[in-house]
């Protein structure tokens, strides 16, 4: 009877492998590896390090310590961004060390975990089928690759293990689907130099580690350079970390910094004036943020334990105000209270669970986002997200990658902000379509106007795209921005002003010496009245904000004050007609603004 069910057992083996055989038949296969382009997300060297996979430059072996080294090979914080409109996925790859950790699961010591985009912008998270063995493989089915507004697909992030080195791995689609991989951004990111909390200990999957859950709610690329129990403010680690041309410098090394026979505590908050003077020296700008200990969950009955996280955040707090004394800018300091774990929150009363992940993200997004000047609202125009609306036309990520580029080789005298009204009209970056392309090369190019319109943007798109650097590394003369028609079927006018207020502060706060005009929104077929109405509210808001103000779409109102049939395509986007007498009465409000 034993031997019966032993082989019964391995015949039901055989059949998954055979029928996992047969089912990887019908697959192909993408290795990131052989792909000639970077694609992972994550790295600060991507074209330097001795594995795809790993996390420092391969210069970096012998001179940071061994520890550091080998940690660094473990993929935490790496991602791989591709889009597809696959009705199921397949993930299949080796890693170096064991599965799981007593308190860690395989999930999260060496799991991958898949995330998408909306055409909308929102996230989704799915569920995958895991098996883990020699070769370890995720299958995620049942896929609708749909969305709201066509069938290609939508943007993938599979986030790599937490806890081990990724030997090889590959994704794989069924032959008749798309996978298209994504290049790495080219926003600044947020570094992040920390010990094992940062690193991932004790997430459930790769997703939940709170800088992963950071970087989704930032939208941002997100460096890791956590080394479980050896963040130690070092200077030849630092030295590699002003390499990077960052957003934010994160330095959260308190729990690996207790005073020992061999470290003060003065020794301690030495090392964290050093380390933040050091980057100081390279980075002179670059807001930087000293993080406070977070404390244990037994701290409360363990008095050594709460002498030891007391202590340290004291010589935090220490170090911070004698930077500060000493005219340090830009330094920040999130607190132990900021951070407000409870003793919930931990797996072994020093790291967090999921919760206690969460938690840290919640703090740091707060914290950040006033640092680095991106405040969000509750209002959906207030929100900035991302958009794939109309992929058909064009790459939404791509264009703004190719702004970001041309901006960093020469900057633009005039952005003109705006949808598809913009977009199509003409100028550079060249779009597929160009209705006005006469008009914009006679009134609007000698001006050097930079074409910022994206087709299908909504005000809380924009808001994204200045957030994400779009106005960064250059000095403007002028901003022109019309944006909120697409907004009108989904918010009130109260809905639309905030979101363009918002968008209003953050050009501000980017281009402090340039003009900002605000354009009142072009009229539409039968809502002449409601954009009438909208356009004496964008021009209070003008007012009140300071900024210049014209509603150049009145030209394309007939004398009953409806849209004049013959200027337009559609109802909303002028034909080359409109275009020529839009341009004409845009020339003359920006030459008027110029005197």
């Amino acid at each position: 009877m034993r031997t019966k069910s032993i082989i019964g057992f391995l015949t039901i083996i055989f059949l998954i492998q055979f029928a996992n055989a047969q089912e990887d038949d019908n697959i192909k296969w993408w290795n990131p590896a052989n792909d000639k382009s970077l694609v992972v997300e994550g790295q600060a060297w991507p074209d330097k390090v001795a594995s795809r996979y790993h996390r420092m430059p391969k210069q970096a072996e012998g001179i940071v310590r061994a520890a550091v080294w080998n940690l660094s090979k473990h993929s935490a914080g790496l991602s791989l961004r591709f889009r597809s409109d696959a009705k199921s996925i397949a993930v299949r790859y080796k890693v170096k060390g064991n599965h799981a950790m007593p308190h860690m699961p395989a999930t999260g010591v060496s799991g991958v975990d898949l995330y998408a985009k909306t055409s909308d912008g929102d996230w989704r998270w799915y569920r995958g089928k895991y098996s883990f063995a020699d070769t370890i493989q995720y299958r995620y089915s049942n896929i609708d690759p749909k969305e709201k507004y066509h069938t290609k697909g939508r943007e993938y992030q599979l986030y790599l293990p937490l806890y081990n080195e990724v030997e090889w791995l590959e994704i794989g689609v069924p032959e008749d689907a798309v996978l298209e991989p994504l290049p790495i951004r080219g926003e600044k990111p947020v570094v992040v130099y920390g010990t094992s909390i940062a690193h991932g200990a004790c997430a459930s999957r790769p997703g939940m580690a709170w800088t992963s859950i950071l970087g989704r709610k930032l939208d941002r690329p997100l460096i890791n350079l956590a080394f479980s129990g050896n963040g130690r403010m070092e200077e030849e680690v630092i030295n590699f970390i002003t390499e990077i041309d960052a957003k934010l410098y994160v330095l959260d090394c308190l729990p690996n910094l207790g005073a020992t026979k061999d470290r003060s505590l003065d020794e301690v908050r030495q090392l964290l004036i050093s380390g933040v003077k050091q980057i100081r020296t390279k980075r002179p700008s670059a807001p930087i943020l000293l993080v406070e200990h977070d404390g244990y969950s037994d701290g409360a009955v363990d008095s050594e334990r709460f002498k030891t996280y007391t202590d340290l955040n004291r010589m935090a707090k220490e170090a911070f105000i004698q930077l500060q004394d000493e005219g340090v800018k830009d330094i920040f300091l999130l607190t132990k209270e900021e951070l407000n774990l409870s003793m919930e929150s931990f797996v072994d009363g020093t790291h967090p669970t999921d919760l206690g992940m969460m938690e840290y993200a919640v703090a740091y997004e707060k914290k950040v986002r006033q640092i680095i000047k991106e405040p969000i609202g509750t209002l959906s125009t207030t929100i900035p997200v991302t958009q794939a609306r109309e992929p058909e036309m064009y790459p939404w990520e791509g264009r703004h990658q190719e702004l970001l580029r041309m901006n960093r080789e020469t900057g633009p005298k005039i952005c003109f902000f705006g949808n598809s009204i913009t977009h199509y009209w003409g100028g550079s970056p060249k779009a597929s379509l160009s209705n006005g392309a006469d008009s914009w090369k006679t009134f609007l190019e000698d001006l050097q106007i930079r074409n910022f319109g994206f087709g299908w943007d909504r005000v809380e798109n924009v808001l994204w795209r200045i957030y994400h650097d779009e106005l960064d590394g250059f000095e403007a003369e002028q901003i022109v921005l019309m944006i909120g028609t697409n907004n009108e079927h989904l918010n009130t006018d109260d809905e639309i002003l905030s979101g363009l207020e918002m968008v209003i502060n953050a050009v501000k706060a980017r281009q402090p010496k340039a003009r900002l005009l605000l354009l009142g929104l072009f009229p539409r077929v039968d809502k002449e009245e409601r954009m009438r109405n909208l356009n004496t509210e964008i021009a209070a808001l003008a007012t009140s904000k300071n900024v210049d103000y014209a509603d150049i779409g009145v030209v394309l109102l007939d004398k009953d004050n409806k849209i004049d049939d013959s200027l337009f395509s559609d109802g909303l986007h002028p034909n080359a007609k409109g275009y020529r007498k839009v341009g004409k009465k845009l020339n003359l409000v920006l030459h008027e603004g110029t005197k």
